[in-house]
This record gives structure tokens, C-alpha cells and sequence, in this order.
């Protein structure tokens, strides 16, 4: 039986050097830098004092005052980022059946401002029954999905998937599983984390964060930024889309998914993970290494991650590793954390229609051990046909989506 092609009709994107697709992409391929000393977080017990925080979102514009009310930030992130896909789309959900359509989000922390905010009045009061009976309910990480649900009356399935930073992959894959399989005509996918002081303290606390800015694939790298944002796509049959003239951003080919089960915290050295994820990927995808144009990198900035990731590419890419383009967005918005490859699919979406690879800024001296090709500064236009997202997780957790401009 053939198999159904699913495409991406439309995008929402929240992020630390912009709201908004045009925003978003403008700053993009200025090479902005998201990266700054922290202004809501105060990170004067920290070892480090930057991270990527999202500075223009508004709430009013999207939300009710009583809707904000019942939810925490990344949900609002969620929803915010949701009518933008919709809008983009152009989607009436009026006109379909709402059964028929599903939500498949990721994430790493969930609503942790929420949980945050109930420690420091537990800790105040040195009581429990002091915090509010709305924040417990607003704290579970399946809220983000059930409160899109909720809002746009979607009664199809929806789940949370808290793959942390390759959960934006693995909700993707899972709602093209769903459209290939019959189960949905569409879905909303992606991913959305707020900024954490959980995961900065954590971080911190690992020696993984940078003082000042992510420096991807760079000699002097000197770790990531934790910061925060959304990413949603609206994904759906090209038959459906084609026949209402939807705008077609890519095709989504496939996707690869897989686990070193090395340490909690460190990729396998030997990228075995990595590996397996991207291999399948292209397997899935019934693509060759030699029709790849570009790879979205993970991308940290870590001395590790950056390091095994070079090797990764190499290994299944061969002789192309070292001239095929491969850049790391993290290097302008920071690590969104469970936003991070549904925020990087986004873009990889957009650099196919414009046809322009994004790249990847702060790289000032090359690394021996990271010899590729990595898009150093400034964006460059380039012919891009089928290109590749890598994203990598605490745990082990590994996965490369593949996408396609549109053919036939």
C-alpha cells in the first residue's frame, strides 16, 4: 500500500529573538544573538548569568485574562504558538471534524515556573496548605496538550511525549505515524518549554552552561544557553492540503529515533545513539547520505555533545561529512530545551521555502575534532532539497527528522 505524504502547511514560532514567523526568520538569518544577561531569573548565586529568554511575548495578545489564569507559561507559549500554525495555515477548524484532528506535543520540564512558584510558598509560610489548589492543576506536563485541546475544542487524540530536548522530534514523528496510519487527517505538533530555574540551577551545577554565548562547534566553546520558547507545526495529508490550496512548506519524509543507554547525562562517545537515530531516519525517509543538502545540527556548544555529533555525521555521512552543510541554531536562541528540534524544524521548514541555510554565529576558531562545514556567521543561500534535523537528549534519547521540498 502506498503510503500517505504528509506535509507542514503551518508554522508557529516563540523564541528569544522573536514571536512570529517573520520576526523570527528576519533575525535568523541576520545572525541575531538571543543569548543575554538574564532579566527575569535572577542568576546572581550562579556560576553563570546568560541564558535565551523570550522578552516580546505578550500574553493579552493571544490569551484572556482568565485563560492565562488557568494555565502557566508554557502552555500560554503553546497556545500562542498554535494560532500562529493555524493562521498560517489557513485552517478553519470550524470546517473539519475535530475528531479528526490530533495534538502530539513534547517537552522536558513541563509548566516548572508553576512548581517553582509553589516551592517558594511552601518555603515562605513553611506550609503546604498555603499554596493555591489551582497551581497543582496547573503543573502536570500533560496540561500543555489538553489546554490546546480544550481551547480549540479538539476532541482527537493527544499526548505529551517528555523525550526532553529531542521531544519536538518524537511528537512530530508521532503525528506523522498517526496521518500515515489513518488515524487523524492533521495535528498540532511541537514543543514548548518556559525558562527554568530548575534546569539553569541543574545545569549550572553540571558545568555545562556558557557565561556569556553558545559558541556551536567552535574551538573556545564553552557550553550552552538554557532558554525557553515554542514550536508548533500544523501538519497534514498533501492531499487534503492540496485540495483546500493550503501553503506547503516541506514534506516530512521520516524520521529516525534511538538510544545509546550510556549515562543520564553524557552521549555515548562513541555516538552509538546518534548513530542508530540517523541511520533509520534515512532508512525510513528512503533517502542515500548523497541526497541530503543540509543538516540542523543539536548544536549545544558543549565540548561533548559538539564532538559526537561531528562523529555521528561522519560515520553515516562518509565522505561528505566534512562539505556538507551542518549548522547550529542554539547558537542564536540558546537550548529551548523540549522546544529545541520542534523550534529547529520550524526553521529547517522555512530555510527550504526560502531556500537559504541559517547559520551558525559566535564561531571564531575551528575545532580539529569538529572538521565540518558549519555555516560559520552568515547565512547562505544554497540549492536545498532534502535536509535532515538532529536532536539529542538527556537519557539517551536520540532522533533525526527528515524533510523535503515538495515534489510531484
Amino acid at each position: 500500500m502506498q503510503r500517505k505524504r504528509v506535509v507542514i502547511t503551518g508554522l508557529g514560532l516563540i523564541t528569544p529573538i522573536g514571536c512570529g514567523i517573520d520576526t523570527f526568520w528576519k533575525a535568523a538569518v541576520r545572525g541575531e544573538n538571543g543569548i543575554r544577561p538574564l532579566r527575569n531569573f535572577d542568576a546572581s548565586e550562579h556560576r553563570t548569568k546568560t541564558g535565551g529568554e523570550v522578552l516580546d511575548f505578550n500574553a493579552d495578545d493571544y490569551l484572556s485574562k482568565s485563560e492565562q489564569a488557568r494555565m502557566g507559561r508554557s502552555s500560554q507559549f503553546a497556545l500562542a504558538a498554535t494560532k500562529m500554525a493555524l493562521e498560517d495555515a489557513r485552517i478553519d477548524l470550524s470546517q473539519h471534524d475535530h475528531s479528526r484532528i490530533g495534538i502530539s506535543m513534547g517537552t522536558t520540564m513541563g509548566e516548572p515556573q508553576i512548581l517553582e512558584q509553589a516551592i517558594k510558598i511552601k518555603y515562605a509560610a513553611n506550609e503546604a496548605e498555603k499554596i493555591p489548589s489551582t497551581l497543582p492543576r496547573q503543573y502536570p506536563c500533560a496540561s500543555i496538550p489538553a489546554n490546546i485541546a480544550r481551547y480549540f475544542s479538539i476532541s482527537g487524540p493527544h499526548i505529551m511525549i517528555p523525550t526532553a530536548c529531542a521531544a519536538g522530534n518524537y511528537a512530530i514523528g508521532y503525528a506523522f505515524d498517526m496521518i500515515q496510519l489513518g488515524k487523524i487527517d492533521a495535528a498540532i505538533a511541537g514543543g514548548s518549554d518556559p525558562f527554568s530555574g530548575i534546569a539553569f540551577t541543574g545545569f549550572n551545577r553540571l558545568l555545562a552552561t556558557t557565561p556569556d554565548v553558545a559558541r556551536p562547534f567552535d574551538k573556545n566553546r564553552s557550553g550552552m544557553a538554557v532558554s525557553e520558547g515554542a514550536g508548533i507545526l500544523f501538519v497534514e495529508e498533501l492531499d487534503a492540503a492540496q485540495k483546500r490550496n493550503a501553503p506547503i512548506y516541506a514534506e516530512i519524509r521520516g524520521y529516525g529515533l534511538g538510544c545509546d543507554a550510556f549515562k543520564m547525562t553524557i552521549p555515548d562517545p562513541s555516538g552509538s545513539g546518534g548513530i542508530v537515530a540517523l541511520k533509520r531516519g534515512l532508512e525510513h525517509a528512503e533517502v542515500s547520505p548523497e541526497s541530503i543538502d543540509y543538516i540542523c545540527a543539536h548544536g549545544t556548544g558543549t565540548v561533548e555533545n559538539d564532538k559526537t555529533e561531528t562523529l555521528i555525521v561522519k560515520e553515516v555521512m562518509g565522505g561528505r561529512a566534512k562539505s556538507i552543510s551542518m549548522s547550529s541554531i542554539k547558537s542564536m536562541i540558546g537550548h529551548t530545551m523540549g522546544a529545541a528540534s520542534a523550534v529547529e524544524a520550524a526553521a529547517c521548514a522555512l530555510m527550504l521555502k526560502h531556500q537559504i541555510a541559517l547559520p551558525t554565529i559566535n564561531y571564531n576558531e575551528p575545532d580539529p575534532e569538529c572538521d565540518i562545514d558549519c555555516i560559520p556567521n552568515t547565512a547562505r543561500p544554497m540549492k536545498l532539497g532534502t535536509i535532515i534535523s538532529n536532536a539529542y537528549a538527556f537519557a539517551g534519547n536520540t532522533s533525526s527528522l527528515v524533510l523535503s521540498a515538495l515534489k510531484g
